[in-house]
Order: C-alpha cells, then sequence, then structure tokens
C-alpha cells in the first residue's frame, strides 16, 4: 500500500491537522517509510509462537470475581471538607 499527498492530506483534515503542502510531501515519504516496514513484518513466520503479555514470561495476577460494595464508603469520603453518613456535603447553589 502507498500513500500519496492527497491521502496525506485527507488524513490531516480529518484529524483537524494543519499541514502545509511542503509538510504533506514529507510526511508522504515517512508514511510510505512506515507502511514499507508493516509490510516486512507481515513476511515474518509467526506459527508456533505464543501471544505475549510482556517481554518477560510472568502469570498475570488474579482475583476472585466477585460483586461487592467495596466497603471504601469512608476511605472515599476520608479528604473531603464536610461529610455526612459517608455522603458529601455541598452548598446549595440554587436558591
Amino acid at each position: 500500500m502507498s500513500v500519496d499527498v492527497k491521502t496525506v492530506k485527507r488524513v490531516a483534515r480529518l484529524a483537524r491537522i494543519a499541514v502545509s503542502e511542503e509538510d504533506a510531501e514529507r510526511m508522504t515519504g515517512e508514511l510510505n517509510a512506515i507502511l514499507g516496514f508493516v509490510e516486512q513484518l507481515n513476511e515474518v513466520d509467526v506459527s508456533g509462537v505464543e501471544p505475549m503479555t510482556s517481554v518477560t514470561p510472568m502469570d498475570m495476577k488474579k482475583r476472585q470475581d466477585v460483586v461487592t460494595d467495596g466497603n471504601k464508603a469512608a476511605d472515599i469520603v476520608a479528604n473531603a471538607p464536610a461529610t455526612e453518613e459517608n455522603f458529601f456535603l455541598v452548598p446549595k447553589v440554587v436558591e
């Protein structure tokens, strides 16, 4: 796949980025180089390679999947300037 100046300008417009004519020409070459590298990666044989979550082998930390209320109400309102029964108190803004 190759990118032309028209495509670069369209993508820039969609991203709401102002691109001059000179920048569009330069970006065309850069994007084509990036896409060429990605096409090279498609040629690599990865059959038999397990997907990884990290570059170092590790087990994911897991917890029980149970529904709880969190029991954190007191911790959540601890730094609030005014609370009552684990609710935030705010000044009245509508009269």
